[in-house]
Order: C-alpha cells, then structure tokens, then sequence
C-alpha cells in the first residue's frame, strides 16, 4: 500500500521533502497556512514591484550543488540566475572603501590581504577545513545520528580526512584567530561579526569554527552566491510544480493546529481551512514539520516527550529580523551598485540587535522592478520579545525605526521623498503573522558549539514517524541548508519504512 505523508509548512525545507518524496511514490499532502508557499523566501507584490520577503540569494546552483542535484532528480529545469560578484560588499564604520567579497578566488584573496593584513594564514586555514568539510557533505551523512541506519551513513561518509577536523570541531572563529595570531585585529573581528550573524545567527565569538568555514568561503568559485531572475518564488514555484506533477496535493491557507498521537507513534493532524473556518483530522504513516523546532510544543501539547520539551525550552533565544522594503527609482542607485551590501553603523540608534543593516537591491531587468526602478530590502536582526512587550507603542516603534533605517541607508543611497515610490516595514510580528513561526523568529537556531552538527537537533524526533526539516536541523539555515536537511530526511523516511529501519528505530538520544 503506498503510504501517506502529511508536510506542514510550505517552505523550502517542507516543499523539497514533499517533491522528493512524491517523486520515490509517495502520496504526500502539503499544508500551509499562508496564501502562497515559500515561507520566508517567498515574495509579495506592491505598485508594480516584486519584494523578496526574507531571502534574498541562494547558494548550490553550480555543479554538485545541492539545488541542481535536487531539481535533476525531480527532472525540473535550474532557475534562471547570475552569480553575485562580488557576493556581498562591506563597509565597516566610517569607511567609504568596501571589503568585497569577490567570487574569483585570487580576486578575494588579495581584497582580504589588503583589508587585513598578517591574516593569510586564518583564511588559508577556513579554506582547508571548508574543502574536506565539502567533501564530506557530498558524501551525504546524516547528522546528528539517532539509530543505526542514521550511524551507517554517517560513517559510509567519514574518510581519514574528515579526521582532521576533529581537533576544530570544539572551536569558535575567535579560537582560531587568536590562534592564528589576529585575535586583536579589530577590522577582522568586525567584519567577522558581520557576515558571521548573517549566516550563523551568531557573532564570531559563538560560532562553531567548522560551521564558519563553509558560510565564509562558500561565496567562492566554484561555489558562489546567486541571484535569482524574478524572484526568490521560482524556487517555490519549481518544486511545487514538481510535487503536483507526482501527484503530491497542495492546499494554502490550511493551518495544521495539532499533531496527534497514540500509543507513542504520531498518527495525524488537525489542520483548520482559514477560509471556511471548518476542522479536519488527516492521518498519515508519516508527519513532517517544516517549522521551528520551537513551534513543536504547541503542535505536540501534552504529547511532547519531556526531555525534548526540555532540550527545546533550553535552545539559545532565536533572532528576528525588522526588514524595511522600498521601491525606489534608478536614480536612487548609485551606479555599479552590487546587489548584496553590509553596513555597520558606530552612531547609535533603533536599528537592531548589531546596529547594522543587510541590504539586497534589485538588478536591472531581473524581474522585481519596472524599467527605471529598482527594489532595495534592508534588514537587521532584532530581539522578538522587544515587539512583543504589553507597554510598547508598536506603532510609533515601526515608524521610528523605518525613520532610522532611512536614514542610515540615506548615507549610500539617495533616498530623497522623490525617488521613493513605496516604503513598508515589517517586524518580527508580521513575520509570526504570515509564516506562522514562534515571536517571528527566522534563521533557525544559531550555530553554535553546542547547536551544530552532532550538537544539533535531530530530523528524526523522539516521536516515531515525526520528522523535523527546515533550518532548526543539521546544516542550519538558508535554502541549500534546509535543502540538504530534506534530502537526508527522506532517506531517513525510505529507510524507517524498509526492514531494517522498522527494527532499528531508536528514540532521539538527549
């Protein structure tokens, strides 16, 4: 009998589950809350402009990435997409020159000689670590391992080589540089702390040094960063195409309220049809939350085991983000403009948790803008529970830091009332509104030591048959992350449904 696969949640992680899971024969049902699927790589239209919602650049287009491996095997055709070059373009406090992070290896490799000096061999040393880390992800282990199936795999990947990462597997990026002798280069570290919260959620200070690797030199060839033509949708829209194709069902505008369990094992959902308001249990063999692991114990209620509602309640606070969104005309850019910047600001202000702004601007002809206009998103990571204080006035809060962020921005770009065509903010409340996540939280769960790799949360749950994908587990977040956790998770689930996995499923080890 096939067997059946509810996926709640409609992001990247759940949309590449359900299509790959639909291609191997499965019957899989998909329910999302919001109108349209992405989650927070979707987009949303205003006056004639295309807004990427939270995700702005994807990574593993380029051959043996994650994302041309997937759409081959689903026989989907790549997006359309052009390298970023340089992938992001840094400017520090006061400086007028950025730090560009070009995509030709020796292009960056005398742009960092040049920003910082006597730091070769720090950046020798990530480049090393990131190619047998490489290597072992092409290898597809499954971490953390929780039964023997996951344990196989794990050490199917493992080579003498991997071994050398293990003396780097309990430091942090501060670790290494003090050991590379630039622990007191002060520009590094800002630079550091920079592109370091951006993919880790956390400062050079916490983060897992092997983690860092791969977030710092992933952005050169043959790898890189790209930008998408139309928008970050297409993702969504390819792999939702696949999964109907397959004969996977996809219904929006479904809110999955519960998880029900019996007799240990998950069984079904209660989902709610926001339109009609009506309630419907669904049962499946197997349930997949593409959610935040923090999402879990209101879907689980009473029926969440309490070591892991433990371990969830002691997860390190998550991040959101403020995102103010513009639509601008081409004057506002200045020429050559890249599409990815970084600022960080010494004066202080409402802007957020690191007093810096990310910012994504459209290119021409891509697809977001009309001719003679451009959209330019900034974001900056702010602490969720500060929107949601009883006393706050979070009206006149949004404003002040829209006002701030123009302002900020008003330094690069020429923002003049005339050239500004659109402005909307969004917080960590319209996050939690319109992708269902806990306070708002987007990133998933900061990689630490303690939170990365064999640290981490596991997709396999101590509930058998629920599973977790999306940017709580092992990589961690960002499109190819959640990509390669959906794609172990689905091994995982073929193999739970063999002989040996129905006899060697084991409960989550806490």
């Amino acid at each position: 009998m096939t067997k059946r696969v509810v996926v709640i949640g409609g992001g990247i992680g759940g949309l590449t589950t359900a299509a790959l899971l639909a291609r191997r024969g499965y019957r899989v049902q998909l329910f999302e809350q919001a109108a349209q699927l992405g989650g927070c790589a979707s987009t949303f239209r205003r006056r004639g402009f295309t807004f990427d919602v939270g995700a702005t650049q994807v990574a593993g287009l380029e051959p043996g990435g994650i994302h041309r491996e997937i759409f081959a095997e689903l026989e989907m055709p790549l997006p359309a997409a052009t390298p970023c070059d340089p992938a992001c373009a840094v400017y520090l406090p006061g400086e007028t020159t950025p730090i560009n992070v070009w995509r030709d290896r020796d292009r960056w490799q005398r742009e960092r000689q040049r920003h910082f000096p006597h730091s070769e061999r720090f950046w020798q040393g990530l480049e090393h670590l990131f190619a047998i880390s490489w290597r072992f992800q092409q290898r597809q282990p499954i971490l953390p391992p929780r039964n023997g199936f996951d344990l196989w795999q794990l050490l199917q990947a493992l080579r003498p080589e991997t071994l050398l990462t293990v003396p780097f597997s309990l430091m942090t990026v501060t670790d290494w540089m003090t050991l590379c002798g630039v622990g007191g280069d002060r520009r590094l570290r800002q630079f550091l702390d920079l592109q370091l919260k951006l993919y880790s959620q956390v400062d050079a200070s916490e983060t897992a040094l092997l983690y860092a690797a791969t977030a710092l030199c992933l952005s050169q060839e043959p790898h890189g960063l790209y930008h998408l033509h139309g928008s970050m949708q297409v993702l969504s829209d390819l792999l939702a195409a696949a999964l109907g194709r397959d004969g996977g069902q996809i219904y929006t505008r479904h809110l999955v309220r519960r998880i029900e369990v019996e007799r240990g094992r998950a069984v079904a959902v209660q989902v709610e049809n926001l339109k009609t308001k009506t309630l419907q249990c669904v049962e499946a063999d197997h349930i997949v939350a593409n959610v935040p692991a923090q999402n879990l114990p209101q879907l689980l209620g009473d029926a969440l085991p309490t070591g892991y509602a433990r371990r969830l309640k002691t997860l390190p606070p998550a991040s959101g983000a403020f995102v103010i969104y513009l639509g601008v005309k081409e004057a506002a850019i200045p020429e050559a403009c890249p599409p990815h910047l970084q600022f960080l600001y010494d004066a202080q202000g409402p802007i957020g948790e690191n007093n810096s702004l990310f910012v994504s601007v459209s290119q021409p002809e891509d697809g977001r803008a009309p001719g003679g206009y451009r959209t330019l998103i900034a974001s900056s990571f702010t602490e969720p529970n500060f929107w949601r204080q009883p006393d706050l006035d979070y009206a006149a809060t949004k404003a002040q830091y829209t006002q701030t962020a123009l302002e900020r921005l008003g330094q690069f770009f020429d923002l003049r009332p005339e050239h500004i065509v659109h402005c909307e903010a969004a917080t960590p409340r319209t996050f939690w509104r319109y992708t269902a996540r806990l306070d708002g939280i987007v990133g998933g769960i900061g990689q630490r030591l303690s939170t990365f790799g064999p640290f981490g949360l596991a997709t396999r749950t101590p509930i058998p048959h629920l599973w977790l994908v999306g940017d709580s587990v092992h990589p961690g977040e960002g499109t190819a992350g959640v990509s390669y956790a959906a794609r172990a998770l689905v091994q995982q689930l073929q193999a739970s449904d063999s002989h040996f996995g129905r006899n060697h499923y084991n409960r989550e080890i806490l």
